[in-house]
């Protein structure tokens, strides 16, 4: 499938997505006693916008990056409708540049996860690291190794609605937390239906090896979260349980 139309497509696949949990999230990291036109949001691999939009709805500064122009295009149409002045940039996360001084960095949604060599991740951190205010925080979140090998490999997914339907396999690659996504999309184009093939490649790695990556990009505070929880982990010896790990990345 072409990124043109899995950008058309993504916002109604994704319309169950905890957009709203996404946003209560990074505002727990909001200095409340800062004007919200003065706070300074970057949202790295913003595909459409949804949670970018979110945000700068309450006010703050928002730049979103991503490296799918037609996601852009999709991103810029929803802020123009509600009437949001949000910068919009084409740039790959893994070399990012010219971007500085933003009060928080967010990347949600499995954007990471997209990062399967070790040595991108590391450029991705440091270069985040590099962007941010000082004492500025960068948050992510990432599938959560033990929900990568017991829920999601080896696993068939399939939907059917009114107009499309697609059959999803989800399959390991060579280490442990890598996925390979295989997806076929049956698209109703002019009362006939045309088959898409999309194909999508994850890894996430142990915690230690994110905690190891995020200390030599230099961040000196990290505190994890499970599946939008509000208290952090206290031992960050363990593998956690849950769906998805969320990092709080204190420069």
């Amino acid at each position: 499938m072409t990124y043109q139309k899995l950008a058309k497509l993504y916002d109604f696949l994704m319309e169950d997505a905890p957009y709203d949990q996404w946003v209560k999230f990074t505002e727990l990291y909001i200095k409340k006693d800062v004007p919200a036109k003065q706070i300074k949001i970057l949202d790295l691999g913003c595909g459409t916008g949804q949670v970018t939009c979110r945000l700068a709805e309450k006010g703050y500064q928002l730049t979103g990056v991503d490296l799918s122009e037609d996601m852009l295009v999709e991103a810029a149409s929803h802020a123009m409708k509600d009437n949001l002045n949000i910068q919009w940039i084409k740039q790959d996360i893994t070399q990012l540049e010219g971007l500085n001084h933003y009060d928080l960095i967010v990347s949600y949604c499995d954007v990471v996860n997209y990062i399967t060599d070790q040595d991108k991740l590391s450029a991705t951190f440091h270069h985040a690291y590099q962007s941010l205010s000082d004492d500025g925080v960068f948050l992510f979140d990432v599938h959560n190794m033990d929900y990568v090998e017991n829920e999601m490999v080896d696993q068939l997914f399939s939907e059917v609605y009114d107009h499309l339907a697609y059959i999803w396999f989800c399959y390991p690659g060579k280490y442990a937390g890598e996925m390979k996504h295989e997806l076929t999309f049956f698209i109703e184009e002019d009362g006939k239906y045309q088959r898409f093939d999309e194909f999508h490649h994850q890894r996430t790695y142990p915690l230690s090896i994110y905690l190891k990556l995020l200390t030599e990009a230099g961040f000196k505070d990290v505190e994890l979260y499970t599946d939008f929880q509000t208290t952090p982990i206290d031992d960050l010896t363990v593998e956690p349980l849950g769906e998805r790990l969320f990092f709080a990345c204190r420069k």
